[in-house]
């Protein structure tokens, strides 16, 4: 199939305030609240009929964008700019498209919106990226198709139009292949702010979701992030012999500090080198692009996660020395398929050496865990970042009665506990099963709409 043409009918947007049970850094900032995006698609497919999508994504302040002469309010007000302006482009649009034609059409017009505001790339993806998760999800529905399906027959369109380094057949390729994992590893995130022992530290996390991989926040002051690895290595080693972790700088070093830490390797972090397997973002995402990573990448591989902007991004830091990049649904889900392509032929030549890694600490029970497990699933990925439930209690400011409704649609994904509905994690693993099978894109149930906040006029921007 060549792609399913459709017409978008309305885009609508929402949001609902959700409060941490504990707070988070994020760089320089300690995050206790964020506001999570819900939107609502209703598209026409031609010869399939009307369907509605939805999909939900927090909106994380001082992540998208690290300005320091920004606040945190500041930051989330851009995010909701950025899908109200995506939204309106959507609802203008009166041709029929594909869903991949109707995203090149909206992301250019995009990327001009941010331009003229001088927002950066994140923030400019995060609106596209929401509303094509919404209309996937519709398109899906209306062809009565799951996710994995509808990849392995292109139903959204997915050319090389984004991406004219990659050959179009190769595309459909590799979609044709789509073989989705079973499950989905755990890797738990150790923020710097998270204690390692006493109630609700470290040790209760590994007792509580029989952890193997960790994600390790270090924040660019060397000598005490040396000095928490190492503790953080001393407790695993005792819990967990064979753990494996990987590093997030959440661009806070500079290639000086970093050799430093890289030359540490070697010394007081020698035993900890044996666990780990690569490093995120260590410079700013400005920085990234401005020279090679030269010998710091001879041994360690690094990966790309906010400088990730833009579809050029990736290749542009390949030739850099960088051997991977992030997969997050927040920062646009065909970025991370058509980034995934380029992964394949990359190790066609180089010997196997690139990969597509899953980041994303805060999405949340409900359609943001779902639908991002179930691409990185759908992309082959056995682990992922998965720790929201860390920082929100179950299904948070949700009802009861929306929680069951998830819950009932995705039985193997949810549990109850303590008279409430929230993330079976305790495996260590997150089955796909549910999420893989069921005409959509991984939804299954909807919020309460007349619970969530419709967006502001004002945050058209």
């Amino acid at each position: 199939m060549s792609g399913a043409r459709l017409r978008i009918l309305e885009i609508q947007t929402f949001e609902r305030p959700t409060r941490f049970a504990r707070p988070f850094r994020f760089g320089l900032v300690t995050v206790n609240e964020a506001p999570q995006a819900f939107v609502r698609a209703v598209v026409e497919v031609e010869g399939a009929g009307v369907a509605t999508g939805v999909t939900a994504e927090m909106m994380m302040p001082k992540w998208f964008d690290k300005n320091p002469a920004k606040s945190p309010q500041d930051t989330i007000a851009d995010l909701k700019a950025s899908l109200s302006a995506a939204a309106r482009a959507s609802r203008e649009a009166q041709a029929w498209d594909t869903a991949f034609g109707h995203h090149g059409r909206g992301f250019a017009a995009q990327t001009m919106w941010a331009g003229d505001r001088d927002l950066p790339g994140l923030v400019a993806s995060f609106g596209p990226a929401l509303v094509d998760k919404a209309i996937a999800d519709a398109v899906l529905k209306a062809l009565k198709l799951s996710f994995p399906d509808g990849l392995r027959r292109n139903v959204f369109g997915i050319d090389a139009r984004q991406t004219p380094d990659l050959d179009e057949e190769r595309i459909q390729s590799f979609l044709a292949e789509v073989q989705p994992v079973a499950d989905v590893l755990l890797r738990h995130t150790i923020g710097l702010l998270d204690s390692l022992d006493g109630a609700g530290g470290l040790e209760d996390e590994i007792r509580l979701a029989n952890l193997r991989l960790f994600k390790i926040k270090i924040g660019g002051d060397v000598d005490a992030d040396i000095v928490r690895l190492r503790a953080i290595h001393d407790l695993l080693s005792r819990h967990v012999p064979d753990y494996r972790a990987t590093l997030d700088a959440n661009e806070q070093y500079d290639p000086q500090r970093l050799r430093v830490l890289l030359q540490e390797m070697g010394g007081r972090l020698r035993a900890f080198r044996e666990h780990l397997l690569y490093i995120e973002q260590p410079f700013d995402r400005t920085g990234t692009f401005v020279a090679p990573l030269g010998d710091l990448a001879d041994e360690i591989p690094f990966i790309i996660d906010e400088a990730d902007g833009d579809y050029e991004a990736f290749p542009n830091a390949v030739e850099l020395g960088y051997r991977g990049v992030s997969s997050k649904a927040c920062k646009g889900f065909y970025k991370s398929i058509l980034n995934a392509v380029r992964v394949s032929v990359l190790n066609e030549t180089r010997a196997g050496r690139f990969f597509v890694s899953a980041e994303d600490l805060t999405c949340q029970v409900g359609l943001g865990i779902q639908q991002d497990t179930a691409l990185v699933a759908a992309l082959g990925l056995t682990h992922a970042e998965r720790n929201g439930h860390h920082y929100v209690e179950g299904f948070g400011p949700a009802s009861d009665a929306e929680a069951a409704r998830f819950a009932a649609a995705h039985p193997d994904l949810y549990r109850e506990q303590g008279g409430r509905m929230g993330l079976a994690f305790e495996r260590g693993s997150l089955p796909t099963t549910s999420l893989l099978s069921a005409p959509g894109f991984a939804s299954g149930a909807e919020p309460d709409w007349s619970s969530l906040v419709p967006f502001a006029q004002h945050s058209l921007g």
